[in-house]
C-alpha cells in the first residue's frame, strides 16, 4: 500500500483504527509494528482472509490514533527510529536503512 496520502480509517474488531497499511506481508507487518510502536502508537494487527488455497497469510496494521496519518508523519519527520534517527520515504517503504532526511535522491 505505501504512503497514498488517504487518511482511511475504520473497524477492527470493536476498536476504531487508522489502517496504516493493508494487504502486507509478515516482514513488511513486523516492520511497522514496532516502528510504531517505538514512536507510541498502539498497534492492532488483523489476519486478512486468505482467497485461495496456497496465497500467503497477508496482514492490515492499523493504529488507535485515529489522527496518524503515515504520509502526513513521513512527510512531517515526526516519526523516529528506535536509535532516535528520522524516518524518511525510503526508509518507511524499506527501499534503504538510511535515513539522511531527503525526500528523494538526487543521484543516479
Amino acid at each position: 500500500m505505501g504512503l497514498g496520502g488517504n487518511h482511511l480509517f475504520g473497524s477492527i474488531g470493536e476498536t476504531r483504527v487508522t489502517f496504516v497499511e493493508k494487504g502486507v506481508d509478515e516482514n513488511r507487518r513486523d516492520f511497522l509494528k514496532n516502528l510504531l510502536e517505538v514512536n507510541g502508537f498502539e498497534v492492532v494487527i488483523e489476519e486478512d482472509k486468505i482467497k485461495t488455497e496456497g496465497d500467503p497469510q497477508m496482514y492490515t496494521v492499523a493504529v488507535t490514533d485515529m489522527t496518524f496519518n503515515p504520509t502526513t508523519s513521513v512527510f512531517a519527520r515526526s516519526l523516529k527510529t528506535a536509535d532516535g534517527r528520522i524516518v524518511t520515504q525510503d526508509y518507511w517503504n524499506q527501499k534503504t536503512d538510511e535515513t539522511n532526511p531527503h525526500y528523494w535522491n538526487y543521484c543516479k
